[in-house]
């Protein structure tokens, strides 16, 4: 993505603060020239830059800061939230509730991503549970209907479209009855655009929206236009209700930041991002967290709505086994499972903190599918009491060779990911069972921690025993430095990119360096490409 040649820029500066011996104006200034120039080359517009500036020229108080003993802190807290407010439109975009009926219409000129974008958010809240229907109302471009027919079927997401109709309102209305008629939460209406903002389409689209009363209107702007989504933006705004704005194209092009500050200083609330093809490559946007990881800080919030998306509540049979201290096959298949539905892995490693746009330089996102996909294929090729065991019938060395055979990945693999369960079922064995940290918890406890990931509330931790339990906890599983063997484990062993590192960071790491190891098969000899045996 270039935006992350924005953020490892800025991040170089704030980085070339922290080694500065004296905090002076002289040291600001070189900081605010540095953040400034990366921010006019992606096409900031020059008056938001220079009032970005100025206001941290105006939080920063040398005199004050005199005798403050954590200056570089507070500077960098300044540039910070001075960044955040650059991209921050200041409202929040609407949103759909689900179990009512809602209507959105996307509207945009021709070539902005738009019907692509459309499945986009429509598999966003497919996976949040909604139950959504497409509707193709393109009547002028040629193959508009086509596209929006394979991408919903490559999501399994139900469609309206007519290829003899020609009136793109009665397309539209025939389509929201359609999906009212049968109860979906969500009905989005794809509209035809133009090559550039002519009276026609301003017409059409009051017509559409006229007919259908679209709960929300959305505006999906092309990306790639920097500093111009001003004028664009306006110019929509002006003409039809927008409710919220989809910006296009982020992963290739250096005006996005551009784009994103000049729609923030119309006022109109930015929903999403499109940040590449994939149909898991759409962000919900937020100033904060979009600021927190372009710098490699993190997004812990939108990691933690990833995880909720697995609704791993759902599966009761591996809670009640890890409660037990028990760790199968098949649930080592489930999370596996589960990795691939979160969608591209060099999307989730952004999320972490401490992720650098450096460290994903190396990550081959394709090749670590490929490689998740091969070992599923081993799960598939297993019998139902095989995938309910612990791993030990594979001793048999015939049993090694069937699976091999029906997978095509040669044994060394297969052993090489046996063993990683078995690691992972040790630490699962300490943790469960009559005596483990899981034992001190009612049987809704891991329910809970299933829905809520991000939260732990009081009595949960009590149930855990307080915090004398969570260390307790540690220990068992062999102190820090245990959780952190068990996680290079399950991430990837080898000698990765970054190497050195300690915790999360050498985690991340060794996932996308070295031997190419993923969640729970990674780092051990003999590990290269499979193949298939004939």
């Amino acid at each position: 993505m270039v935006l992350n040649e924005l953020g490892a820029r800025i991040n170089g500066a704030l980085q070339a603060l922290s080694k500065e011996p004296v905090i002076d104006e002289k040291a600001v200034d070189a900081l605010l020239r540095e953040i400034c120039g990366a921010l006019l080359e992606s096409d900031v517009n020059v008056l938001l830059v220079q009032k970005m500036r100025q206001n941290v020229k105006k939080r920063v108080n040398m005199d004050e800061l005199a005798s403050s003993a954590n200056k570089r802190k507070v500077i960098q807290t300044a540039v910070f939230d001075e960044l955040c407010s650059l991209v921050d439109p200041g409202v929040q975009p609407w949103k759909p509730q689900k179990g009512k009926q809602n209507v959105v219409m996307f509207v945009g000129l021709q070539g902005s991503g738009k019907t692509t974008s459309c499945t986009k958010l429509a598999a966003y809240y497919k996976r949040k549970g909604m139950k959504v229907g497409l509707v193709c109302a393109d009547t002028f471009r040629a193959g508009a209907f086509d596209q929006l027919k394979q991408n919903a079927s490559r999501v399994h997401i139900p469609y309206y479209g007519n290829y003899s109709e020609t009136d793109p309102v009665q397309i539209a209305m025939e389509g929201v009855a359609q999906f009212k008629k049968s109860k979906f939460d969500l009905i989005i209406v794809d509209t035809s655009g133009r090559h550039k903002q002519e009276v026609e389409l301003f017409a059409e689209m009051e017509q559409i929206a006229a007919a259908i009363k679209p709960n929300n209107t959305i505006f999906v702007m092309d990306g790639t236009i920097g500093q111009a989504a001003d004028a664009q933006a306006r110019a929509f705004k002006d003409s039809v209700d927008i409710g919220s704005i989809i910006i296009t194209k982020m992963d290739g092009h250096a005006k996005g930041g551009g784009a994103i500050s000049a729609v923030a200083a119309t006022g109109s609330p930015i929903e999403f991002i499109g940040t590449g093809e994939h149909m898991h490559d759409l962000d919900k946007f937020s100033a904060r967290p979009f600021v927190s990881k372009m710098l490699g800080m993190g997004d812990i919030a939108g990691l933690v709505d990833t995880v909720q998306d697995m609704h791993m509540e759902k599966n009761e049979d591996m809670m009640k086994n890890l409660a037990k201290g028990v760790f199968t096959l098949k649930d080592m298949r489930d999370q596996l499972q589960n990795i691939m539905n979160m969608g591209p892995l060099n999307k989730i490693m952004g999320m972490v903190p401490g992720m650098s746009p450096e460290m994903m330089q190396g990550f081959d996102a394709d090749e670590s599918t490929r490689r998740l996909r091969s070992y599923m294929s081993v799960f598939d090729s297993m019998t139902e009491a095989e995938l309910n065991s612990d791993g030990n019938m594979f001793d048999e060395q015939t049993r090694l060779r069937r699976v091999a055979c029906g997978s095509g990945v040669r044994p060394v693999e297969i052993q090489a990911l046996l063993y990683q369960h078995k690691q992972f079922g040790q630490i699962v064995k300490k943790m469960g069972g009559p005596k483990g940290m899981l034992s001190k918890m009612n049987p809704n406890a891991m329910q809970q921690m299933a829905k809520n990931p991000g939260a732990m509330n009081p009595n949960m931790l009590k149930q855990m025993g307080g915090m004398g339990g969570m260390q307790k906890m540690i220990q068992q599983m062999g102190g820090m430095g245990g959780v952190q063997n068990m996680m290079q484990q399950m991430m990837g062993g080898g000698g990765g990119a970054g190497g050195g590192m300690g915790g999360l960071q050498d985690m991340m790491s060794q996932m996308m360096g070295g031997m190419g190891g993923m969640p729970g098969m990674g780092g051990m000899p003999g590990m290269g490409r499979g193949r298939g045996r004939r």
